[in-house]
C-alpha cells in the first residue's frame, strides 16, 4: 500500500482496495496460458542480448515465476509443457534499407545495382580451412536458388534506396549466416547505344571490357557477410561491402536492418490470440508486479521497468514481430488499464499516448484493434473525471506529491482529448473542460454532504447543531482557501477553470440551505450557551461570506447575502454578554487594584484591565459589522451606552476601594497616595473614552447612516451621550483633586498665619522659609504621584485657598510696612513665568489702605508656570516645583472645552493627552 497510507485512486475510505495480487484479472486457464507464453518465449530465445538486458535465462525464469505467482510445482508441469511442443520457426527478418559509394560499372560511370540475399546453414566459423574462400562465394553458388531473395533493380546511381523487407528461415542461431551480393544489373544494348552514353576514356576501357565478357553478364560490386548469432535481436546499421578480388577494395557500405523473429509458434496463445493482445496481457501481468514490489518497499513506481521485465517484453515483441506502433498501443493499453486499479505516477501514460499521437495511422488498426482503443479512451477518461470529482479525497493535500500527481493526470486527459487518435475514434469528442466543470460541481456536493454526516452531533440540540455547524463551516472555509491558494493554478493553467470560483458557488449555496434548515427553530428564549455558540457561527458564517470578493464576477445575489437576519434574535444577547463580561471583568479588577502605579505610570492596574475590557468591546462591534446600517447605528448606540455605565460605575467603585484601603491601613500619607492613582485612573479612563469615536470608526458610521438616519439624531445618541459621560467624569476627577486640595489648604493657611504673626524685626526673606520648605514637600511629592492635567487643576485651586489666606491675614486694620513686606515676599514666591498677577484677574486685595509701595510691585508678580525657590540667600541650595500656567478657572474650564468639543465635528486632538 502506499506509505502515506492513502487509498489507491478510484477507492474511497471504507471500499474494498484491490488484491496485492493482481492475477485475478485473468482466469486460472488464462493465466497458465500466459505464463505458458512467456516460458516458451524464454526458452527460443534468440540474438545476443543487449548490455541493459539479462544474459542468464534462468534469472528470467525465476522472475516470471513469481511476477505470475507460480509455486514450484506448477512451474515444473507447465515447464515441462512447454519444452515439449514445437519449436518455432526462426526467422531473420531483413531490410535492405540503401547503399551508398559503390563501384560504377556502366559507361556511364554510374550502376544499376540489386542485391541478391538468402541464409547459408553450413557453419561459418574462422578455423574452417575454406572459410575465405566461402565468405568470397556469391549466393548462388551457396544456397539454394529457391531461397535466394532478390531486390529491384536501382538504375543509374551509386547511391541506391531500396527499403525493401524479406523473410529469411534458418534452423540453428549458432550455424547460420545470413549472406548478400549486390550485383550491377546488365542489360544487352547495342554497340551504338553505348557510343552514345561514352562521356570520356575509362568509359571507352569499360566498352572494350564489356565486349570480352558473356553477353547479359552481371558485373559484382561487393557483399556482406554476418554470422547470425554475432546478432541482436534487433540491429540497425552499416555494413562494408567487401570485395572478391583486391582490385577495387573500396566498394561502399550498405545499410542493413535485421529482427530475429519466430513464425508458427506453438503456444495456444499465439494461435489463438493477435500478438499484441498477448503482449498487452504479458505487459500487464508484469507491470502489476513491478508496480506491487514498489509498494512493498514503501515506495511508488516512476515507470521505470526492471531489467528483467523489461528482457522478457522486449523478447517477446521481437519474436512476436511487433512494431513500434502496436508495442506503444499495447504499453497504452495495459498502463491505461493498471492505472484504474493500482498507484503509479501517471505520467507514464503521458509518455505512451504521446507516442501513439507520434506514429498514429488509423489505417494501420483492424476494426476490433480500432475499438479497444477508443474504449480505452472513454474508460480512462470516465475514470480520470472519477478522480477529478473526488480530488479532495484522491489528492490530499497531507499526502506529499499530491499537486504533482494531479496535475500529472490533468496533462495526461488534456493530451488524450488533444490527440489524432481520440478525435478519429472517439466521436462525438467530448469536451472535457465542461466534464470536468460538471465533475467538481458534483464533487463539491458530494463532499460536503460526507463533512456534514461525519460532523453530525450526537445530540440534537440548537447549541449542539450551531457548534457542528461551525466545524462544518470550518471546514468549508479550508477548503476554499485551498482551492483558492493552491488547486486553482492548476485547473487554472491546463483546462481554464476557476476551481475556487465552481466550490465557492456550490458551497456557499449549500451551507446557506443548511445553515437556515438548522436554525429555524432559534428564538429570543434561548440559553446563554446557545447565544454564544450561535456567535461563533456567525463569525464563521461572515468569513464566508466575505470570500466572495475573490470571485471573477457573478450575477443576482448568493444565497447568504441575508446571513445576518437569521441571527437577529441572538443580537440582544450578544450585547448582553459583551456586557456582563466587561462588567465582571472591571468589579474584579477593581477587587484586586491594591491603587499602587503600574510600571513606570502613574495609574494602577484596573485601568489597565478595563482598557482591555473596552478593546474586547471595539473588537465585538468590528466582528459583528452588522450589514444592515439602521442596525448597526443601534448596535453602536447600545454599545456606547454600556461603555459610558461602566465608566462612571468604575468611578464609584475605585472611590469605594480607596476608602476601604485607607481605613485598612490607618496611614494619612497613604490615604493620599491612594487619591493620586484613584484621580489619575479617573483621568486614564477619561482619555479612554474621547478616542472611542476615533477607534470605533464614527465617521464611516456617519457616512453609512446618511439619508437614513437624520445626523441630530447621531449627534444626541452619540456625541452628546459621550460629552455627557466625560463631563461626569471631569466632575470626578475634580472632586478628588478638591480632595487632595483640602489635605493641603490647612496647612498652607497654618503656615500664613505664622508668616502674618511673626516679629517685625524679622526679614520678610527668612519668615516664608517654613512655608517654602512645606510647599516643596508636599508638591513635589504630588508633581511626581499626579499627572500633570490632575496637578495643574490641583495647584489652580491651591492658589485660589492662598489668595484667599493671604488675603484674610491682612486683617482689618491698616498693616505695618514689614507686615505688608512679608506677605509681598510670600506673594513673590512664584515667579519667571508667563504674565503677570494683574494680566491673571486675581487681585488679592484691593484695598487702599495698604501701603502703596508694597502693592504697587503687585502687578509685577509671576503668577503662573515658575519655579518655587526660597527667598533667603543663606541657602544654597534651591527647590523647584512647576506652578500652574493659567489662571485658576483656566484648569477646571479647559476640561469643560475640551470634553464638550464641537458639537459637529469631534475630534480627541481638541483634548490634550496624558502623561
Amino acid at each position: 500500500m502506499d506509505p502515506a497510507g492513502e487509498s489507491p485512486p478510484g477507492t474511497l475510505p471504507g471500499e474494498e482496495s484491490p488484491e496485492m495480487d493482481l492475477s485475478h484479472r485473468l482466469s486460472k486457464e488464462e493465466l497458465a496460458l500466459l505464463y505458458e507464453e512467456v516460458l516458451y518465449t524464454i526458452l527460443h530465445r534468440l540474438g545476443k542480448p543487449e548490455q541493459q538486458h539479462v544474459r542468464d535465462s534462468q534469472e528470467l525464469y525465476s522472475y516470471v515465476q513469481k511476477a505470475f505467482g507460480m509455486d514450484a510445482e506448477e512451474h515444473s508441469v507447465i515447464m515441462q509443457q512447454v519444452m515439449e511442443l514445437e519449436s518455432p520457426i526462426y526467422c531473420l527478418k531483413a531490410t535492405v534499407k540503401e547503399a551508398k559509394g559503390i563501384l560504377g560499372k556502366d559507361v556511364s560511370g554510374l550502376s544499376d545495382p540489386y542485391c541478391l540475399l538468402g541464409i547459408e546453414a553450413r557453419s561459418q566459423e574462422p578455423a574452417h580451412p575454406d572459410h575465405k574462400k566461402r565468405m568470397k562465394a556469391v549466393v548462388k553458388d551457396l544456397i539454394p536458388e529457391d531461397q535466394i531473395h532478390r531486390t529491384q533493380v536501382m538504375t543509374q546511381t551509386l547511391s541506391p534506396v531500396w527499403n525493401e523487407t524479406f523473410i529469411l528461415e534458418f534452423k540453428d542461431v549458432e550455424t547460420a549466416s545470413f549472406h548478400l551480393d549486390m550485383w550491377d544489373s546488365d542489360v544487352v544494348e547495342s554497340m551504338r547505344h553505348k557510343l552514345g552514353e561514352l562521356t570520356d576514356l575509362h568509359g571507352l576501357k569499360r566498352i572494350f571490357k564489356d565486349a570480352r565478357k558473356d553477353k547479359g553478364q552481371d558485373d559484382f560490386l561487393g557483399n556482406v557477410v554476418v554470422r547470425l548469432k554475432d546478432l541482436h535481436c534487433w540491429n540497425d546499421q552499416w555494413y562494408q561491402l567487401e570485395p572478391r578480388t583486391e582490385t577495387y577494395p573500396e566498394r561502399g557500405h550498405c545499410h542493413l536492418q535485421f529482427l530475429l523473429t519466430h513464425k508458427k509458434r506453438a503456444t495456444t496463445s499465439s494461435r489463438t490470440q493477435p500478438s499484441y493482445t498477448v503482449h498487452r496481457h504479458l505487459l500487464q501481468q508484469l507491470v502489476s508486479h513491478e508496480i506491487l514490489q514498489h509498494q512493498a518497499g514503501s515506495t511508488s513506481w516512476d515507470g521505470e521497468l526492471s531489467s528483467h521485465a523489461s528482457t522478457v517484453l522486449y523478447l517477446h515483441a521481437t519474436q512476436k514481430d511487433l512494431s513500434d506502433f502496436h508495442q506503444d498501443m499495447a504499453r497504452w493499453l495495459a498502463y491505461s488499464k493498471l492505472y484504474q486499479s493500482l498507484e503509479f505516477n501517471s505520467s507514464c501514460l503521458l509518455h505512451q499516448i504521446t507516442s501513439i499521437e507520434y506514429r498514429w495511422v488509423q489505417e494501420r488498426l483492424r476494426p476490433e484493434q480500432k475499438a479497444e482503443l477508443a474504449e480505452s479512451f472513454q474508460s480512462l477518461l470516465t475514470y480520470g473525471v472519477s478522480l477529478i470529482r473526488r480530488f479532495r479525497i484522491i489528492f490530499p493535500l497531507s499526502v506529499p506529491r499530491s499537486v504533482d500527481r494531479l496535475q500529472s493526470l490533468l496533462r495526461v486527459l488534456l493530451q488524450m482529448c488533444k490527440t489524432k487518435a481520440f478525435h478519429e475514434l472517439c466521436t462525438p469528442s467530448p469536451d472535457l473542460p465542461h466534464m470536468v466543470s460538471t465533475a467538481l460541481k458534483s464533487g463539491t456536493t458530494e463532499w460536503f454532504h460526507m463533512q456534514k454526516q461525519h460532523l453530525k452531533p450526537m445530540v440534537k440540540s440548537i447549541e449542539e447543531n450551531s457548534k457542528a455547524l461551525s466545524k462544518l463551516l470550518l471546514e468549508v472555509i479550508e477548503d476554499l482557501k485551498q482551492c483558492q491558494r493552491i488547486w486553482n493554478k492548476l485547473f487554472s493553467t491546463n483546462l481554464k477553470l476557476n476551481i475556487f470560483s465552481i466550490a465557492y458557488l456550490e458551497l456557499e449555496s449549500l451551507v446557506a440551505e443548511h445553515v437556515q434548515e438548522q436554525l429555524h427553530k432559534v428564538d429570543s428564549s434561548m440559553s446563554r450557551p446557545t447565544a454564544e455558540s450561535l456567535f461563533d457561527l456567525y463569525r464563521k458564517l461572515q468569513e464566508l461570506y466575505q470570500m466572495k470578493e475573490s470571485l471573477p464576477s457573478r450575477d443576482g445575489p448568493l444565497a447568504l447575502s441575508n446571513f445576518h437576519q437569521w441571527f437577529e434574535e441572538a443580537l440582544p444577547l450578544w450585547l448582553q454578554k459583551a456586557y456582563t463580561t466587561t462588567l465582571e471583568r472591571a468589579q474584579r479588577a477593581i477587587q484586586m487594584d491594591q491603587l499602587k502605579p503600574y510600571g513606570y505610570h502613574k495609574h494602577s492596574t484596573s485601568t489597565v484591565d478595563l482598557s482591555t475590557c473596552y478593546a474586547q468591546i471595539m473588537t465585538t462591534w468590528q466582528q459583528l459589522n452588522w450589514p444592515d446600517p439602521e442596525k448597526a447605528f443601534m448596535i453602536m448606540v447600545n454599545l456606547l451606552e454600556d461603555m459610558c455605565k461602566i465608566s462612571l460605575m468604575y468611578c464609584k467603585l475605585i472611590k469605594e476601594r480607596a476608602e476601604a484601603l485607607s481605613l485598612s491601613e490607618q496611614n494619612e500619607g497613604e490615604a493620599a497616595n491612594k487619591l493620586c492613582i484613584v484621580v489619575n485612573n479617573i483621568e486614564q479612563l477619561r482619555l479612554l473614552m474621547l478616542k472611542l469615536p476615533l477607534q470605533l470608526d464614527w465617521a464611516q458610521l456617519e457616512q453609512r447612516m446618511r439619508g437614513i438616519i437624520d445626523p441630530q439624531q447621531i449627534q444626541n445618541a452619540l456625541h452628546n451621550q459621550l460629552d455627557s459621560t466625560v463631563a461626569c467624569l471631569d466632575h470626578e476627577v475634580r472632586d478628588v483633586v478638591q480632595a487632595l486640595a483640602t489635605k493641603l489648604e490647612k496647612g498652607i493657611a497654618r503656615h500664613i498665619q505664622e508668616l502674618s504673626s511673626s516679629s517685625d524685626a524679622q526679614k520678610p526673606e527668612d519668615s516664608i522659609i517654613p512655608l517654602m520648605k512645606f510647599l516643596e514637600s508636599e508638591l513635589q511629592y504630588l508633581n511626581e504621584h499626579l499627572v500633570q492635567e490632575n496637578f495643574k487643576s490641583l495647584l489652580a485651586l491651591l492658589w485660589q485657598h492662598t489668595l484667599s489666606v493671604l488675603s484674610a491675614a491682612r486683617g482689618p486694620q491698616v498693616p505695618s510696612v514689614q507686615h505688608c513686606q512679608r506677605l509681598f515676599c510670600a506673594l513673590k514666591v512664584p515667579r519667571g513665568s508667563k504674565g503677570s498677577l494683574a494680566e491673571t484677574g486675581l487681585c488679592l486685595v484691593a484695598d487702599s489702605t495698604l501701603v502703596p509701595r508694597a502693592w504697587s510691585c503687585a502687578s509685577t508678580l509671576r503668577a503662573v508656570g515658575c519655579r518655587w525657590r526660597p527667598c533667603t540667600v543663606q541657602h544654597s541650595r534651591r527647590w523647584r516645583l512647576t506652578w500652574l500656567s493659567a489662571p485658576p478657572q483656566a484648569a477646571n474650564s479647559s476640561r469643560n472645552t475640551s470634553a464638550r468639543g464641537s458639537s459637529s465635528s469631534w475630534t480627541p486632538a481638541q483634548r490634550s493627552t496624558g502623561p
